[in-house]
């Protein structure tokens, strides 16, 4: 086990800090979510989007 651990100590980091990249993002698209923040990702503001009906209908009844 330590032999293949030592062969690819390489890769295994590198795996790690990817993995580490990719929850830090998925937390912070769930934080920004949260927020109220845009999810559309055009990241303009919808007020002339004729498409702003479907991305925030919720928006559009109030």
């Amino acid at each position: 086990m330590i032999h293949f651990v030592m062969e690819n100590l390489s890769t295994i980091i590198i795996s790690i800090l990817l993995l580490v990249v990719v929850l830090l993002i998925i937390r912070k698209m769930r934080n920004d979510k949260k927020g109220g923040k845009s999810s559309c990702g055009c990241g303009c503001g919808c007020g002339g989007c004729a498409s702003a009906g479907m991305c925030h209908p919720e928006k559009q009844k109030k």
